[in-house]
Parts: C-alpha cells; structure tokens; sequence
C-alpha cells in the first residue's frame, strides 16, 4: 500500500461502476481489488463492497462507497494534460457524453460529480512562457468549454 493516498467518495455502490469507467477511458488505468465491510456502517451492511482500489492514469486511487453525505465539488479537480486535440476531445467527449456536464475553460464534471480539467499541454507552455503570449492564449480559452488546440496555438502566435 502507498503511504499516501488519495480516496474518492462515493454514493453507495457507485465506486466500482467509476473505477471501470475511468478504466475504459483513460490509458494505464485498471481496477484493482475490492475490500468488503467487516461490519455494518450508516450507509450499508456486512459483505457490501465499501473500498475499491483502482489506477488511473498511472496513479492509484481508492473508492469509498460511503453514502451520500458527502458530494464532490470544484475544490478539488483532476488534470489530464492531453497532447493534442484527437487526445482532448477523447477525455472530454468520454466524460460528459457518459452522464457528465460541460463547462468552461475546458472543465468538465463526471456523472458522479467529480471534476476534470482537459488541458492541452499547448495551454500550458503558453502560460509558463508568460507575457503577451500567455495573455492571448488565456483569453482564447476563457471563451471556450471543451479547450480547441488550433485557436489557443493561433492566440500565442498572435495570429487573428
């Protein structure tokens, strides 16, 4: 076991169905093991699935099927630096056409409330680069919801 993790909340149940979704959509990502209750807990009973070990993107996750006192929000988010725009529109496609919801500057939410950033690495190194380059390349992606690689690279060049 890592010495740290990171736990994602679930409403009951819904840990596994998220853990082979962002299986199928993410590369080097899988569903590990299952743990089930010892005991009964507020939200389910002895024998229910409640941790699900899973990987994404090369990093490992946990699942806690807790019930629904506790939802996800904006506060904290996952970036999924794509290459290319073949790359972004897979994520971002995957992610809201399953239940998900769009919004801007290329976040979107999963169906289980869990947010994503779909980030073209070209944004990026724009805004490391700083100055007019990143202020053009910003203001492109402040206009848009799913992030276009073509007009954040036409920003930074200053082109239109």
């Amino acid at each position: 076991m890592e010495k740290l993790n990171t736990v994602l909340w679930f409403d009951k149940g819904q840990a596994r169905e998220a853990a082979e979704f962002y299986a199928a959509t993410f590369p080097d990502s899988h569903v590990n093991s299952g743990v089930a209750a010892p005991g009964d807990y507020p939200s389910g009973q002895a024998g229910d699935e409640i941790l699900v070990e899973f990987t994404v993107l090369g990093r490992p996750f946990q699942g806690l099927n807790g019930g629904p006192t506790f939802r996800p929000n904006e506060a904290v988010s996952f970036m999924v630096v794509t290459e290319d725009q073949a790359e972004t529109d897979r994520y971002w496609d995957a992610i809201v056409s399953a239940g998900g919801q769009a919004s801007d500057c290329g976040w979107c939410k999963d169906r289980w409330g869990f947010s994503w950033q779909i980030t073209p690495r070209i944004l990026m190194e724009a805004l490391a680069a700083g100055g007019a380059k990143a202020e053009r390349a910003f203001a492109a992606m402040s206009t848009m919801q799913k992030l276009d690689v073509a007009a954040i690279e036409a920003a930074r060049r200053g082109d239109g």
